[in-house]
């Protein structure tokens, strides 16, 4: 009997990077490997890093020192954002023996097969060009058979002053739109019931292209896909939401009424110097044109605190602003100094025990509006697709569990009454 090698990998950081995990471990299983937790021996570690705090570049270091300590002999490979924007950080860390950046980390397999045979350390990060196309991976990156992230795009031209994404994945680049659809029909076919569109930026999809195509274009498309049933968005740029994309946007039954909308401030004074292309009004009637259109509609959203030059007063209105919006959910991160990025070098730098506090506020806001939020259907019926015998989520992203595991559930759309078995989870 052939004894399979095995392996490990550890993903920090966004959908993207998860979606190109489960690719690179597509193509490692389909070359005779078997996946083990990252805490078990195996005999290649893969960590795909992520560089959006300082607290990820942190990690990033301390999971690559972790893995010679399982299994001396294993190859360590470093790959993604993390090795795009600062290389000569990991190359510091002896443990680590194939290191590639975020557009040669799709050749994984093959560079640890050069390494097999070599017995050479592997670096590559090339600089990301502009004309560059969107690079596929050979697998199919699902993470269960019920839902499935899908990337479109990759790279964002946006450069918010505090932001290191532009440098570590480069320009827009989309996805052409038969692969999509291609993916996702093997999706369906697997048992797919949702797919989730994510990217770097997929608000910008097809911008790189020469025939005006646009997101809205292709949820159109996937739109038509018999067997899928939900499609739910990632993260989108406040802008992209107009009369004429949320006109075209209602006719398609199968997208979920659940957006994430980036705010990132609530104060105009903050916005502008991060280089967010908004302000607090325009964002406030883009809510009014979804809540008016998209029946029972969840609205979550970014913050963050303690941008360098948040006043008191800033972040007051921020707080106001976000009381007013009630966001169903909200993510609150403390901003993070990132060298190379416009923010780093800016005057003002707030206070961590600030940054703390104000913080606080606005996860206790969260988990009070995200609780009313939920409550709201307690006593109602709705659908809800269950991932596993137990736990499910509604279109607009409640989480709802079941009093008693039921196998009978598993990969469908259930409709259930709220506090009659099952009840809602706060995340």
């Amino acid at each position: 009997m052939i004894k399979l090698k095995k392996v490990a990998i550890y993903t920090l950081g966004c959908k993207v990077n998860q979606y190109e995990s489960n690719a690179i471990q597509d193509e490692f299983i389909n070359n005779g490997y078997e996946v083990v937790d990252f805490s078990e021996y195996a005999d290649v570690y893969i960590i795909n890093t992520c560089t959006v705090t300082s607290i990820s570049d942190k990690k990033s270091r301390q999971i690559l020192r972790r893995a010679k300590q399982i299994n001396p002999n294993a190859i360590v490979c470093a790959v993604g954002c993390y090795i795009q924007v600062a290389k000569e950080d990991v190359e510091k860390i002896d443990d680590v023996d194939i290191i590639l950046g975020t557009i040669e980390k799709k050749d994984l397999l093959k560079k640890v097969k050069e390494y097999e045979k070599e017995k050479q350390r592997i670096i590559e990060s090339e600089k990301i060009m502009h004309l560059m196309p969107y690079c596929e991976y050979n697998g199919v990156a699902y993470t269960s058979h019920i839902r499935a992230e899908v990337k479109i795009q990759d790279g964002c031209d946006r450069f918010c002053t505090y932001c290191m994404i532009p440098y570590a994945r480069g320009p827009v680049r989309s996805r052409k739109m038969e692969n999509v659809i291609g993916e996702i029909e093997k999706l369906r076919d697997s048992g797919t019931k949702e797919v989730v569109i994510t990217g770097i930026h997929i608000s910008s999809y097809g911008k790189d292209f020469k025939n005006d195509t646009t997101l809205i274009d292709l949820l159109e498309e996937i739109n038509k896909i018999d067997g899928i049933e939900r499609i739910r968005l990632g993260s989108l740029e406040p802008r992209i939401i107009t009369e004429d994309f949320v006109s075209r946007l209602i006719k398609l039954n199968k997208i979920c009424n659940h957006f994430h909308l980036s705010l990132q401030s609530g104060c105009d004074e903050t916005l502008k110097r991060m280089n967010r292309k908004y302000t607090t009004e325009e964002f406030r009637s883009i809510v009014k044109l979804l809540r008016d259109n998209i029946l029972e509609v969840a609205l979550t959203t970014d913050v963050i605190v303690g941008f360098p030059g948040e006043t008191d007063e800033e972040f007051e209105k921020t707080y106001k602003f976000l009381e007013e919006i009630k966001f169903s959910k909200m993510h609150v991160f403390k901003y993070s100094k990132r060298k190379g990025t416009p923010a780093a070098t800016m005057e003002n730098q707030v206070p961590e025990e600030i940054k703390d506090e104000r913080s606080k506020k606005l996860i206790e806001m969260s988990n009070k509006n995200e609780k009313e939020f939920a409550d709201q259907y307690i006593g109602k019926e709705i659908e809800v697709l269950f991932e596993n015998s137990k736990e499910g989520h509604t279109t607009n992203y409640i989480k709802v569990e079941l009093e008693e595991p039921n196998d009978d559930v598993i990969n469908k759309i259930v409709e259930v009454k709220l506090g009659s078995g099952c009840f809602c989870v706060i995340d």
